[in-house]
């Protein structure tokens, strides 16, 4: 456990962001976790529980929570972690005083890519804050574990080793395993990326199509990731690493995992409007799919499993032809 307290702004209190918030607490950081929800912020403070976001656990009494985003509440901090979905990103960032990130720097755990833009959430950052320092943090880490204190390894990317190494020492304890790595655009896809392949995971699941099928689809689904990766910029071997692979398996197989629902209750026949609907937290595989496919269009990268997952979200595909399809494209060589 680290002896100096260092201060820490999360920015955003879903699931992940509030069990940021109590690992760093019981790393002897003195978080501040932020939200806009003032109904939230009032449950926070007087149950020292996230309710809605990560029921059932306790937060420590070294965090402090806030619905201000000003000078005052982040000038002292030792670095941002922002914890917002991708989709809310540039909105949230667009209220945070600019001036602060010439020096701030800001750690990303979103996982996604803009649709409109189709930036990555680290370079959302640089374009909204002109932050001079970035990382990024991904791997398999289910909130509902972490905040538990159960076993973890992940990895933390930067363009500055400096600022990787420190990450890493902020994080780093002995339930939660930090490794650094040069390569921020493929740690960062490969967060994004395997949250389509979920989506694919729980359509297999869904239709009880068994475990050779879901297997295959991983293994395929891991070598798609790295082709669309590295045309984007990132290193093929990072998507075998933690961030990829990884965060793959994870977000497949757990129970935990929002994307393999979203697949699962499609497989099962529901329609994706009445399962977002339905949904708290954000699924951001269902939104990335927009991104990967226009990704995979303009660097004429072939990914077939993440088209077909485009084609069941948003052209009403039926998921058994889909996977049909799949089946039955051209035969070649592994």
């Amino acid at each position: 456990m680290k002896t100096d307290t260092k201060k820490i702004f999360v920015l955003g209190a879903g699931g992940w962001g509030t069990a940021i918030a109590v690992l760093l607490a019981n790393n002897s950081c003195r978080p501040t976790l932020w939200t806009y929800e003032e109904d939230l912020i009032k449950t926070l403070r007087s149950k020292h529980e996230n309710n809605i976001y990560l029921k059932g656990v306790t937060i420590p009494d070294g965090v402090d929570f806030t619905s201000e985003l000003s000078t005052a509440t982040l000038a002292d901090a030792r670095l941002m972690v922002m914890a917002v979905p991708v989709k809310f990103i540039r909105a949230t960032l667009q209220k945070l005083p600019k001036d602060l990130f010439k020096k701030l720097p800001v750690v990303s755990v979103a996982k996604g890519i803009e649709n409109d833009t189709l930036l990555r959430p680290s370079e959302i950052i640089r374009e909204v804050l002109n932050a001079k320092n970035v990382a990024v943090l991904s791997g398999p880490s289910h909130a509902e574990e972490v905040a538990r204190g159960l076993p973890a390894s992940v990895v933390v990317a930067s363009d500055s080793v400096k600022l990787a190494k420190e990450v890493q020492d902020i994080f780093n304890s002995d339930c939660f395993r930090v490794y650094t790595n040069g390569d921020i655009v493929g740690v960062e896809l490969g967060g994004g990326l395997k949250n389509v392949i979920a989506i694919a995971a729980g359509i297999c699941d869904g239709l009880k199509l068994g475990d050779n099928a879901k297997s295959a689809l991983l293994t395929r689904g891991i070598v798609e990731m790295a082709r669309l990766g590295t045309a984007m910029g990132g290193k093929k071997e990072t998507f075998f690493g933690l961030s990829g692979i990884g965060d793959l398996i994870t977000t497949c197989m757990s129970p935990f995992g929002r994307n393999r629902e979203v697949g699962l209750r499609i497989g099962k026949g529901e329609k994706l409007k009445d399962i977002l609907n339905s949904m708290k937290m954000v699924a951001e595989g269902v939104w990335t799919a927009k991104s990967v496919y226009a990704f995979a269009k303009r660097h004429n990268v072939d990914v077939p499993i993440s088209m077909e997952v485009h084609k069941v979200l948003f052209e009403d595909k039926n998921p058994a032809d889909a996977v049909k399809d799949l089946m039955t494209r051209r035969a070649k060589a592994e």
